[in-house]
């Protein structure tokens, strides 16, 4: 039985062989079904995976090394796969045309034995294709690039800013300028030139701060671009975030720009290492639209954005509309430039107006355009997009003013015409009128707080400087909004009204003025106020009348009959009005304005009892009586030529005099009656504001005492014109016990000139010193004319010396010299007028016959020079409007 045993054993291994083997023949046609089961699921496998890699990459994320190698184990398991199964279809085909034979059986057998092995290979693959993770996170690139347009007219200040990038003391760059002008594309163009020139900074953070924005909405975008992991900071406190965002900062070289900033960001608070300006480490570059941000920030260098020019603003606007459109008429170019004045430069005005423009081929849709932006804001809706891409992000200034009043000052500026230059005297007097101004019971305060208003409305962009010294202009796009605003329905807003160069006023106009609270008329002819006589229409809710520049030489009394309500009235510049008897009937007028007429007689008795601004400048009356005004507080009657006998203009001071309210007072004197009583008073001598003496021809000196000189406290302008018998001034020293001095030929003390803001001197004859110095009385020149900006000198043909010692003149801005042969010599050094001086205007001849100590300063003040043959006193006082 031993020999049995072993026996079996070998036939049952060679059975299991033999039945192992035959199952590759016998059971070939199932296994290549599994496989081809085994394969599909194997590839619906791989495309679930290259999905989730394609998604991944989407998101710039980066496959793992693994998901590379088992897809490709995929491709080179498929394509053996696909070889085999082909193999066993060609050998079942042979089956069964020549029967099972031998010859087959191996062929069948190698096909069968290498499908069943690939079987487990394909499940296998399959089950190691379930990956829980298949792509990592790139690390973000140093500067994420910002979608930006070809741009327009900042390649200087790019290049500008682009140096200071390079200047280790300078680290912190302020942007400023008003909305739309392309604060945030030059931004852009910054941010942009970091992709091809890093300046050796490791990364550049842009963040958008906006008006809500607070510091750690800030944190969370840096953190984020600094790809801090979110379970790291999201739940820690903003002390928290600050410091992990400082210890990586502070071991990198950053730029942070922040587009879009309203108020002061601390640094520190958001945990931003503050450049120092003593090496190039850190740079922080910040847009905002107001420059006390700037200063607020400490920013060791700001620059304005400015509009576009001219040339640039077409260039633009050309882009935007296209070529095809642009050309498709040969008249659109020149329209299409008229188009671009109106603009005024703002880039987001020509982008939105160029874009609405871009269809319009034909010449009549073009001549309607320019017509709706010439009476802008009525015709807004011809522009797509005007009220929401240009005027509605321009608002965000106006709603960012700091309270009501300010925002009321800003809109009132609207009731002016487009591009006028408004005097800041002018508006401010305005303001008071309204009662804008919280100091409005004292007007010297009052002012002082309407001044600083206009430097807010300045450096928030939203009021320019003007071409003329002391005025100040709207830019036509910021103009254009303050009229939306005040036609926008809800808030406390008044209805504006204000129509420019209307020759004829039409009745459908009387619906548009009935519910205005502000109507504002400027060259308006006669007939169209005359003719409407029965027609005209009562405004129940009207307060303030502009009507200025007419023809008229009255004023319709039915137009006043149907106002009311009206408190603030101005006049001015209607040369041929004579006659002001209708305003008596506005029992609720606060303020009146007649300036530049040709009124003759003001002798209004009764009614006006609310009146407390009354401005008559350059007029020619000659009789004149306020006795009943009994609220009056502001009397200017400046300029011109004085009609008023001497008596009368004494009598009219004695009438300021006893106002109980009155606290301001600009006036012209020819007399010396009327300047001995202004000198006797020292309540009008505190009133003073702007003093005029002309042709006071019985005047031989002018003495003025201690407390003369003391009680003039507000007073900014000094003129003295033809008072040709004027030798001397006597003025008395203010310290007690020190002894009075007679200056001959002179006209103003040094205490006195740290008064005046303004002095003129004009047609004085036998005035050869301005300042002058016996006995070494003037030892300290350093308080001489320290608050003076304009000193103009005019027909002096025997002044030699404006003073015999060199003055700093430190807040000087203008110098008009003319007319004055004999003055050879100017007080000026190196630091005369330092960053204060603009311009010296005089003729060629006189500026070129000056003597000099040293031929260096004369070289330092040829830039300021501009010759000139004649100056208009006025206009360079700012008298006139």
């Amino acid at each position: 039985m031993d020999f049995v045993t072993p026996v079996i054993d070998v036939a049952t291994r060679l059975w299991s062989c033999t039945s192992r083997h035959s199952s590759y023949v016998i059971d070939l046609e199932e296994n290549m079904c599994s496989l081809r089961i085994k394969m599909e699921e194997l590839r619906n496998v791989g495309e679930d995976v290259k999905r989730r890699v394609e998604d991944a990459e989407n998101h710039q994320m980066r496959r793992r090394n693994e998901i590379n190698g088992w897809l490709n184990r995929l491709d080179s398991l498929e394509r053996e796969v696909n070889e085999i199964l082909e193999e066993g279809d060609q050998e079942i085909q042979k089956r069964c045309l020549r029967n099972f034979c031998s010859s087959n059986c191996r062929s069948s057998y190698n096909i069968g034995r290498r499908i069943r092995e690939k079987i487990p290979a394909v499940s296998e693959l399959k089950n190691e294709g379930h990956f829980d993770v298949i792509a990592d996170r790139l690390p973000s690139a140093p500067v994420d690039e910002k979608p930006l347009e070809k741009t327009v007219g900042l390649d200087f200040m790019f290049a500008e800013i682009w140096k200071w990038l390079g200047d280790d003391k300078v680290g912190i760059i302020g942007l400023y300028g008003m909305g739309g002008v392309g604060k945030t594309t030059l931004l852009k163009k910054i941010n942009n030139e970091f992709l091809k020139t890093k300046l050796g900074f490791d990364v550049v953070i842009w963040v958008v701060v906006s008006k809500l924005a607070n510091a750690e909405k800030v944190q969370e975008v840096i953190l984020k671009k600094l790809e801090v992991p979110r379970y790291e900071w999201k739940y820690g406190s903003k002390d928290e975030k600050s410091q992990k965002i400082f210890n990586i900062l502070k071991t990198k070289k950053f730029v942070l720009l922040l587009d879009d900033i309203w108020e002061r960001l601390d640094l520190s608070e958001v945990g931003v290492p503050r450049p120092n300006g003593q090496d190039s480490m850190f740079k922080v570059i910040f847009t905002t639209r107001s420059e006390d941000v700037c200063h607020a920030m400490e920013a060791h260098k700001h620059v304005k954005v400015e509009c576009l020019a001219p040339d640039e603003a077409l260039s633009l606007f050309r882009m935007k509309v296209g070529e095809d459109t642009f050309n498709s008429h040969p008249e659109i170019p020149t329209l299409a430039e008229e188009i671009v004045k109106e603009c005024k430069g703002l880039p987001l005005a020509l982008i939105t107006i160029g874009r609405a423009m871009a269809d319009k081929k034909t010449l009549r849709r073009w001549d309607r355009a320019l017509q709706a932006l010439k009476t802008y804001p009525s015709t807004s809706s011809t522009f797509s997009g005007m009220e929401d891409q240009v005027f509605a992000i321009l608002a965000f200034s106006y709603d960012s003013l700091s309270n009501g009043s300010i925002k009321s000052c800003f809109l009132y500026c609207s009731m002016f015409p487009s591009d006028y230059e408004i005097l800041e005297d002018e508006l401010v007097e305005l303001w008071i009128g309204e009662g804008f101004l919280t100091e409005s019971h004292d007007i010297q305060r009052a002012r002082d707080e309407g001044y600083d208003i206009i430097e807010s409305l300045k450096v928030a962009c939203l009021l320019d400087n003007a071409e003329s010294e002391k005025h100040v202009k709207m830019h036509d796009m910021i103009r254009g909004m303050a009229l939306w605003l005040t036609k926008k329905p809800g808030g406390n807003k008044k209805k504006v009204v204000v129509k420019e160069r209307a020759r004829m006023v039409k009745s459908r106009d009387f619906a548009e003025w009935k519910e205005a609270h502000m109507i504002s008329l400027w060259d308006i002819g006669t007939v169209s106020l005359l003719d409407i006589g029965h027609e005209m229409p009562s405004f129940p809710n009207l307060e303030t009348l502009f009507l200025r520049r007419s023809s008229m030489d009255e004023i319709p009394i039915v137009f006043l009959e149907k106002m009311p309500l009206v408190r603030v009235l101005d006049l001015s510049y209607n040369y041929c009005l004579e006659s002001c008897w209708q305003v008596h009937q506005l029992v609720n007028l606060e303020y009146l304005n007649m300036s530049f007429t040709s009124i003759k007689v003001w002798n209004i008795v009764g009614g006006l009892k609310k009146l407390r601004c009354l401005i008559l400048n350059f007029t020619h009356i000659k009789e004149i009586s306020i006795s009943h005004l009994s609220s009056l507080q502001l009397f200017s009657m400046h300029g011109g030529r004085l009609q008023i006998a001497c008596n009368e203009q004494k009598a009219l001071l004695e009438e300021l005099e006893n106002l109980k309210y009155i606290n301001e007072i600009s006036i012209i004197l020819d007399s010396d009656i009327s300047v001995k009583k202004l000198l006797s008073s020292y309540k009008l001598q505190g009133c003073i504001r702007k003093l005029h003496l002309q042709c006071c021809s019985n005047m031989i000196s002018l003495e003025l005492s201690p407390s003369c000189v003391q009680a003039m406290v507000h007073l900014e302008t000094l003129q003295i014109i033809s008072c040709d018998d004027l030798n001397d001034v006597k003025i008395n020293a203010e310290d007690k016990g020190k002894r009075g001095f007679i200056l001959r030929y002179s006209m103003v003390l040094p205490k006195f000139c740290k008064l005046h803001e303004s002095l003129a001197v004009s047609a004085c004859e036998s005035m050869e010193e301005l300042i002058g110095q016996n006995d070494g009385v003037v030892k300290d020149n350093s308080g001489l004319f320290s608050r003076l900006t304009t000193l103009q000198l005019e027909n002096l043909p025997k002044l030699k010396s404006i003073c015999n010692c060199v003055l700093p003149f430190p807040s000087l801005k203008m110098i008009y010299v003319h007319s004055c042969e004999n003055l050879r010599k100017i007080p000026f050094d190196f630091s005369s007028g330092k960053n204060s001086l603009k311009k010296i205007q005089a003729e060629q001849n006189w500026w070129e016959g000056l003597q000099w100590e040293d031929e260096a300063i004369k070289q330092r003040f040829n830039s300021f020079f501009m010759p000139s043959e004649y100056m208009d006193l006025h206009q360079v006082l700012g008298y006139g409007y």
